[in-house]
């Protein structure tokens, strides 16, 4: 089965600060599937805030969501719409 994978690009002007990276963390840990962002050439865990938190993603970052695992397809999409929708935020 080959993995899901995704492109986003922030749209959030603060980028991703705590409240949107709780935000992907609450979401992914939903999941069995393993989910990582890839963003500025790394690798991020999007259940670990520390790891997104660390990884400074600015305004207009081009992330690439890749959801591997047996709920890859409804986890993938789910964050897809948090991204689109801005976390809720202005």
């Amino acid at each position: 089965m080959k993995m899901k994978v995704k492109k986003v690009i922030l749209k959030n002007e603060s980028g991703i600060h705590a409240r949107p990276a709780s935000e992907i963390v609450k979401i992914a840990s939903k999941y069995q599937s393993t989910i990582n962002l890839i963003a500025n050439g790394k690798q991020i865990n999007a259940k670990s805030i520390l790891n997104i938190m660390s990884a400074g993603i600015k305004s207009s970052s081009e992330i690439e969501i890749q959801c591997d695992g047996i709920d890859e397809e409804m986890a993938i999409q789910e964050l897809e719409t948090a991204f689109n929708n801005n976390f809720g935020e202005q």
